[in-house]
């Protein structure tokens, strides 16, 4: 996921603000979960007492993922995409696929920064994992959205020059 994010940085950074701000929320989003990732895999104790990170560590990670998902529904996304014909079909397209990883960012946020029983505990590992697959699939529609912005972009400084 981090070396897509550094391709993405490289392909669309630098040319609007919004966007390499966005971007840079997804990079500490991405670090945090490394973060929690590492804490919680790999240790054969941990994982036989279903021990969980450090609460705190689990708290900035959903704080880092909550603002990230708002600022991509509420700030980004209707800068991306046009409302022109493709821009509409794109956003019937991705949409309710991004909907649906907000969903699943969702649940996991309400099931950690809460109290978390034993069964919870024994769940986080595949859970985190879950959601890291989940991240992944948001961050391709996403760049897709950025793609289109930077094509649609493109096409219109082509006609105006053409023009």
């Amino acid at each position: 996921m981090l070396n897509k994010l550094e391709q993405a940085k490289d392909k669309w950074g630098g040319k609007h603000t919004i966007i390499d701000n966005w971007l840079h929320a997804r990079q500490t989003l991405l670090i945090k979960y490394c973060e929690l990732a590492g804490l919680s895999g790999g240790d054969d104790q941990a994982q036989q007492s279903h021990a969980l990170p450090d609460a705190s560590a689990i708290d900035s990670f959903c704080e880092a993922m909550m603002d990230y998902l708002s600022a991509g529904h509420f700030e980004v996304y209707d800068m991306l995409v046009s409302d022109d014909t493709e821009g509409k079909a794109l956003k019937k397209k991705l949409y309710p696929e991004i909907a649906i990883t907000t969903d699943s960012a969702l649940t996991f946020n309400d099931a950690y920064t809460d109290a978390v029983s034993a069964d919870q505990a024994s769940q986080f590992d595949t859970d985190l994992a879950s959601l890291g697959e989940t991240l992944e699939v948001r961050f391709e529609l996403e760049d897709q959205l950025i793609g289109h912005m930077y094509h649609s972009e493109q096409a219109l400084v082509s006609a105006e020059t053409a023009g």
